[in-house]
C-alpha cells in the first residue's frame, strides 16, 4: 500500500488546483506526519508556516514586489504569475529548517530532515487527494524580511496545496538498475 502511494505522489501545480478550501484540521494532520520524519539525534529541525487567506496574498505581493526589486530586468507576467500562484493554493507552508545550535550533526542533515518531513507531507497530500508543489525560488533569500526567522532558522521553499479535479499524469521513471551497482 505504501509502495502505490509513493508511486501515486506527483506534483499538482497551483494552475490546477480548484477553489475548495483545505480544512485546518487536514493540515494539521499533515502537518503531524512531517513531524515523524527521520531526524539524526533528535534535532528535528523542521519549522513550518501555515500561510491561508490574506497572508498567503500578502506573500504573493511581496514575492512579486521583491522580484521586480532585484531582477535587472524583471518582466510583467512573471511578477503577476508569483501572485496568481499564491491566490490559486488553498493553502501555503513555508518550509523552514532549524539549525541545531549545538551543531551536533552536518547541516547536511538537518536540511535532508527537513526534506524528509516533506516528503512525509506530500505523501499525506496524496492520500489524501491534495495536490501539492515544493517551490525552492531564489527570493526565499528575502523572507526574513516576511516573516520573522529565528536565529539559524532558514526558509528552503513553500509548499503550495490545493484540492484538484484532473488526476495527474502517471509518473515516469527509467529503471533502478540504471542507477544500482551491487558490490559483492
Amino acid at each position: 500500500m505504501i509502495f502505490d502511494l509513493i508511486k501515486d505522489r506527483r506534483a499538482v501545480f497551483p494552475a490546477q488546483y480548484n477553489d475548495q478550501p483545505i480544512a485546518r484540521e487536514d493540515i494539521e494532520k499533515i502537518l503531524e506526519a512531517a513531524n515523524w520524519a527521520p531526524t539524526h539525534r533528535k534535532t528535528q529541525p523542521w519549522r513550518f508556516k501555515v500561510l491561508t487567506g490574506a497572508s498567503k496574498e500578502s506573500l504573493g505581493h511581496f514575492l512579486s514586489k521583491k522580484y521586480r526589486e532585484t531582477d535587472p530586468r524583471p518582466k510583467e507576467l512573471k511578477g503577476r504569475k508569483m501572485i496568481e500562484k499564491t491566490q490559486k493554493a488553498a493553502a501555503m507552508i513555508a518550509i523552514c529548517m532549524q539549525r541545531d545550535p549545538a551543531e551536533s550533526v552536518p547541516e547536511w542533515e538537518e536540511v535532508a530532515a527537513t526534506a524528509m518531513a516533506v516528503q512525509n507531507m506530500w505523501l499525506c497530500c496524496t492520500a489524501m487527494k491534495i495536490g501539492a508543489y515544493w517551490s525552492s525560488p531564489s527570493l526565499i533569500r528575502f523572507m526574513d524580511e516576511f516573516f520573522p526567522l529565528a536565529e539559524g532558522e532558514k526558509c528552503l521553499g513553500f509548499f503550495y496545496m490545493g484540492y484538484y479535479d484532473e488526476e495527474p499524469e502517471p509518473g515516469i521513471r527509467t529503471p533502478i538498475e540504471d542507477k544500482t551497482v551491487w558490490l559483492t
